[in-house]
């Protein structure tokens, strides 16, 4: 039988039980993927071997994450609360990027090292709060508004520091204005190119499900594909090509029907991750990441309570939202996992990060269903969808 079905088969018959398991403990299920990798991998049973292949698969779902966040930028429901936010998120991030570098600068990594840590530690989950989010009770009311608009400017930020990270750390000024001219020529190239042929493709074929999907993954990695050409990285590409078609009247019906595609090549990824953490050094970063995570656990909910007080919001409201905002972000992984790959973490340095992102994801998923209206709720007055 093909070695490579068979490690895949395993892999996702493996990710869906653990993951499955998560969610009947009320945990995030992508610590169910994270932990396949660890069971699998290297450091478990060894069932998978070539690391280096999912590893190349799973960046697919970078690209189409960062192209989906591209797709849901401009709800227009929301752009009201959008400059509001923008101040409000942008000092909030940059309050846990400092206290968050300051402990790795501490802890003796280096001013990089924690330069990226701290930026890695600014995110709260997407993931994890929409999902834990009732969807008709606080979705369509003020929480969920507030919440999304929050988190889609942490995308943005997210963004930014991934393409900085992917790029070139010694660049020139010279060089710098030509990425930005290039980024500038892409995007304008994106929106005319979506405008005058692509919408129109869409228009054509809207009706047949499995060409649209097909059309619009084409315009996804076709501007990815542009970016790369141009010295851009492929996820900036990917963003602006998502970009390109917020304002399509089926913007929101492309995120949902590409949702899929999107989860699978992430399921990958975060086997990938678990199938890479180094038990050998886990043993010399645990005390660290438990310190960092009961700091960010505690530092998060009460930096966002203050800020949303400052911005007028009755105490039960701010605390609440505060709480379901207050872990690290799956674009820790992401941002640690780029970081080690061009040399710029360490191995534990990496791996500091993601261990701290996986014990705030656990804590806070298992305050929130204890605690506040959840779909997950741990009793019958809680579980609210």
């Amino acid at each position: 039988m093909n070695h490579i079905f068979v490690e895949i088969a395993i892999v996702v018959i493996v990710s869906a039980l653990l993951a499955w398991a998560m969610l009947m403990l009320r945990q995030p299920i992508i610590i169910g993927y994270i932990a396949a990798g660890v069971i699998l991998g290297p450091w478990g049973l060894r069932f998978v071997t070539d690391i280096d292949l999912i590893n190349q698969i799973s960046d697919i779902g970078i690209t189409l994450l960062l192209f989906m966040a591209g797709i849901t930028l401009y709800p227009g429901e929301r752009m009201h609360i959008f400059g509001t936010s923008l101040l409000l998120t942008t000092a909030t991030s940059l309050i846990f990027a400092a206290l968050s570098a300051l402990i790795m600068l501490t802890l003796g990594f280096t001013p990089v090292e924690s330069f990226i840590g701290g930026g890695a530690m600014m995110f709260s989950s997407t993931i994890l709060v929409v999902k834990l989010m009732p969807t008709i009770t606080l979705h369509q009311q003020r929480m969920g508004t507030v919440s999304i608009a929050v988190l889609i400017v942490q995308d943005l930020i997210a963004i930014l520091l991934i393409s900085l990270i992917k790029g070139n750390a010694n660049l020139s000024l010279t060089d710098g204005l030509m990425s930005i001219l290039k980024g500038a020529l892409l995007v304008a190239g994106a929106l005319l190119l979506e405008r005058f042929i692509v919408k129109r493709m869409i228009a054509q074929v809207e009706r047949y499900t499995e060409l649209l999907n097909l059309i619009v993954l084409a315009w996804c990695f076709s501007v990815s594909l542009s970016a790369d050409a141009l010295g851009l990285s492929h996820e900036t590409g990917a963003f602006i090509g998502g970009l390109s078609l917020a304002n399509n009247p089926i913007s929101r019906y492309l995120s949902e029907e590409l949702r899929f595609f999107r989860d699978f090549f992430l399921v990958l990824f975060f086997f990938d991750l678990g199938a890479q953490l180094d038990f050998m050094l886990i043993r010399n970063i645990a005390l660290p990441a438990l310190l960092l995570a009961v700091v960010m656990l505690l530092v998060k909910p009460a930096v966002f309570s203050s800020a949303l007080r400052i911005a007028g919001e009755n105490a039960k409201f701010r605390r609440e939202l505060g709480v379901r905002l207050g872990q690290n972000s799956e674009f820790s992984f992401i941002i640690a996992f780029i970081a080690a790959e061009k040399g710029l973490l360490s191995t534990s340095a990496s791996q500091l990060i993601q261990l701290t992102a996986i014990i705030t994801m656990a804590a806070s998923s298992y305050f929130i269903v204890s605690y506040y209206p959840s779909p997950l709720g741990s009793n019958k007055n809680l579980k609210i969808d």
